[in-house]
C-alpha cells in the first residue's frame, strides 16, 4: 500500500528525534527506568475480537511527569483482516530550557496504524500554572502531522472520509480557571492542511465551557461552540448539528470503528457522540445524516440546568463520591449550521453517569455516559411533530467540567 514508505520515512525520523532529545537530558534526579503493561480487549466488525496490550513507561519517582514518557499499545485481530496488526505510540520528552515547576514545556511524538487509519505527528507543548495551583492553568501547543485513511471497511459512512494524505499543521490553545463555585474553560484549535497534492484547506474551532453553582444543589452550565471550515475541506473535518466531527470519532473507543457501536443506533438517531454543536434533539434529522457529507461551518449554544437526585446525594456520602457522579439536568440547545438553514432549537431532560479521576495536572479523565429525551425541537423532518418521544444514549459529555 502508497502508505507504507511514507510511514516508514517518518517513523525513521521520530525515533531518531527521540533519541537526540534524550540524550541532552540528564536523569540523575530519578530512578530507574519502568514499564507497566496490562492487557487490552477491544472489538470491531472488521477485526472482530482485538486482543492485545497496552504499556506504559516512566522514571520511578516522577509521577508520570518526568523525562522519557511512553504510552504505547500493539494488537491483533483475530479476524485476521488484510491488516490484523495495529499499533498506537506516544512519546513525551520534557525541555529543560522552557521548562518550571508545574510549568512543563515538551516535546511529543506520535504514531499510530490502526482501525485503518494512519496517523504521526510532532508537537511542541508548553503550560503556564498559577503558582501551585494546579485548576487554574494555559497551554498551547504547535504540531506537524500526516494522516490518511487506508482502509475504508472500518469506516461506518464511507462518505465523510477522504482518502489521501493530509499534512496539517495546527496550533492549539487552551485557558481554564476552576473554583468551588465556577468553572471556565477557552480552547481554540486551528489546523490548516499543506500537502501540495491535496486540496488546501482551513479549520478553526472554538469552545467555551462555563459552570456555575447556584448553590449546594443546583447548577447551571453553559457551552458555547463555533466551527469554521473553508472550502475544500476533506470531508472528515466537516460538521453535523448533533455529532462530533467525523476525524475526532478515532479518539473513542467506542467510535474508532464500525461495529463497536451498532450502525443501527446511529442509522436510527439513538445513538449521540459528543462534540461539535452538540444539537441533541436532532441526531434523527436531516442536519445531522451521517449518510452525506456535512456542513461547512456551526455555532451553537448548549445549556444544562442541574437538580438533584437521591442517587447522586448517596453517592455523594460514600468513598467514591469525588469521582463518580449521576447528574439530572434539564437542557436546551439552539445553533445553526448555515448554508441557508434555520435556526435550531431543542429542549429535554436528561441523566449522565460519569466516571472521573484526574491526572496529575488536574485534568478530567474517565468517561461519560448519557439517556437524554429531546421532547420538542423546533425544525423536525417533513410528517414529524416538534413534540415527540424521542430519546438517545450519548457517549462523551456535552458539558464535561
Amino acid at each position: 500500500m502508497d502508505h507504507r514508505s511514507e510511514i516508514t520515512k517518518l517513523f525513521s525520523f521520530i525515533f531518531v528525534w527521540l533519541i537526540t532529545c534524550s540524550s541532552l537530558l540528564s536523569q540523575d534526579n530519578y530512578g530507574k527506568y519502568t514499564f507497566t503493561p496490562a492487557p487490552d480487549v477491544w472489538y470491531n466488525s472488521v477485526d472482530g475480537v482485538r486482543l492485545g496490550i497496552r504499556v506504559l513507561g516512566e522514571h520511578e519517582g516522577s509521577f508520570k511527569d518526568g523525562p522519557h514518557r511512553l504510552d504505547a499499545g500493539l494488537w491483533v485481530g483475530t479476524n485476521f483482516p488484510d491488516n490484523p496488526i495495529s499499533y498506537y505510540l506516544s512519546f513525551t520528552e520534557p525541555v529543560r530550557s522552557i521548562s518550571d515547576f508545574g510549568e512543563e514545556g515538551s516535546v511529543q511524538a506520535v504514531s499510530s496504524i490502526r482501525t485503518g487509519f494512519s496517523s504521526h505527528s510532532l508537537s511542541l507543548n508548553k503550560r503556564w500554572q498559577d503558582g501551585f495551583n494546579e485548576l487554574r492553568y494555559k497551554e498551547v501547543s504547535a504540531s506537524f502531522s500526516q494522516q490518511k485513511m487506508y482502509d475504508v471497511a472500518y469506516r461506518p459512512y464511507p462518505i465523510q472520509w477522504s482518502s489521501g494524505w493530509k499534512s496539517l499543521a495546527g496550533i492549539e490553545f487552551m485557558l481554564h480557571n476552576e473554583s468551588d463555585e465556577k468553572t471556565f474553560e477557552l480552547n481554540l484549535d486551528f489546523q490548516q492542511n499543506l500537502n501540495p497534492e491535496s486540496p488546501s484547506f482551513s479549520v478553526l474551532n472554538a469552545e467555551i465551557w462555563n459552570k456555575l453553582s447556584l448553590n449546594e444543589h443546583f447548577g447551571l452550565a453553559l457551552r458555547v461552540f463555533g466551527g469554521f471550515t473553508s472550502d475544500n475541506t476533506a470531508p472528515e473535518f466537516l460538521y453535523t448539528a448533533s455529532y462530533a466531527q467525523p476525524i475526532n470519532w478515532l479518539g473513542n473507543g467506542i467510535s474508532r470503528a464500525k461495529g463497536t457501536l451498532p450502525t443501527s443506533w446511529l442509522d436510527n438517531g439513538l445513538a449521540q457522540i459528543s462534540g461539535s454543536g452538540n444539537l441533541r434533539g436532532y441526531t434523527d434529522t436531516q442536519y445531522s445524516d451521517l449518510s452525506v457529507a456535512g456542513f461547512n461551518s456551526i455555532v451553537a449554544l448548549n445549556t444544562e440546568f442541574e437538580f438533584p437526585n437521591p442517587i447522586n446525594s448517596s453517592l455523594k456520602n460514600g468513598m467514591i463520591g469525588e469521582f463518580v457522579f449521576l447528574k439530572s439536568y434539564v437542557f436546551a440547545d439552539v445553533g445553526t449550521v448555515f448554508e441557508d438553514n434555520p435556526v435550531l432549537l431543542d429542549a429535554g431532560v436528561g441523566l449522565q453517569f460519569s466516571i472521573n479521576i484526574p491526572d496529575f495536572l488536574g485534568k478530567p479523565r474517565g468517561f461519560a455516559l448519557r439517556y437524554e429525551i429531546p421532547f420538542w425541537i423546533s425544525e423536525p423532518d417533513a410528517g414529524k411533530s416538534s413534540f415527540e418521544f424521542r430519546n438517545l444514549i450519548g457517549f462523551g459529555a456535552v458539558i464535561s467540567l
